[in-house]
């Protein structure tokens, strides 16, 4: 997939589309730090649940970031629960490395906890397989939403205004059934260390 940002930039990219993770699944638990090495969790108590992978270099969310800065303040006291995860090999991609994590939160305005899942066991457990990648899950911690933002790429002029994924989100605060007709998220693949590849592929 051939993506020109401007006259300047084109990047060749293999991307690769959400897994679309089959809905009802209940969401899977985890205990992942993040840069400073609090630990998170996914705790009870919250109207929903909202849970991405991402990561610092890649196009695809570099072309979104500002958009997930934006929802974290729109749905802040909305009681939703926001994290984003990174699940990248660190080690052939040192952009994605924890220090460079909390630098990039700072920078775009991240209000929710960015968190390092440095042996990929909670990317597998969601079957993530892209960045980004989304999960929206109920009160009852059951998937209603898994796919994209938006339509916009890095390829397009769409605007970015995350229009699929608050559509789930208003409809569960709202306490309305989340349209199934759901479109997967593309992006980068995650990276996966050697030997340590998902078999969902």
């Amino acid at each position: 997939m051939l993506v020109t940002f401007d006259s300047a930039r084109t990047f060749d990219l293999a991307a690769v589309e959400s897994q679309m993770l089959e809905l009802g699944t209940d969401a899977p638990a985890f205990s992942l730090p993040d840069p400073d090495g609090e630990i998170h969790v996914l705790a009870d108590g919250a109207a929903a649940y909202l849970v991405m992978f991402i990561c610092n270099h890649c196009p695809f969310v570099i072309h979104v970031r500002d958009e997930l800065a934006r929802l974290g303040q729109d749905y802040a006291d909305s009681g939703v629960a926001m994290v984003a995860i990174s699940s990248n090999d660190v080690d052939n991609h040192p952009a994605d490395a924890p220090e460079h994590m909390k630098r990039l939160a700072a920078e775009v305005g991240l209000t929710f906890p960015y968190l390092y899942d440095e042996d990929q066991a909670t990317a597998k457990a969601y079957r993530a397989a892209c960045t980004p990648d989304f999960f929206v899950f109920d009160g009852d911690r059951r998937l209603v939403y898994r796919g994209q933002l938006d339509d916009s790429r890095p390829s397009n002029d769409l605007p970015v205004d995350g229009r699929d994924l608050r559509a789930a989100l208003d409809a569960v605060l709202a306490g309305r059934a989340v349209d199934p007709r759901q479109k997967p998220s593309i992006g980068c693949n995650i990276k996966w260390k050697a030997g340590n590849e998902p078999d969902y592929f």
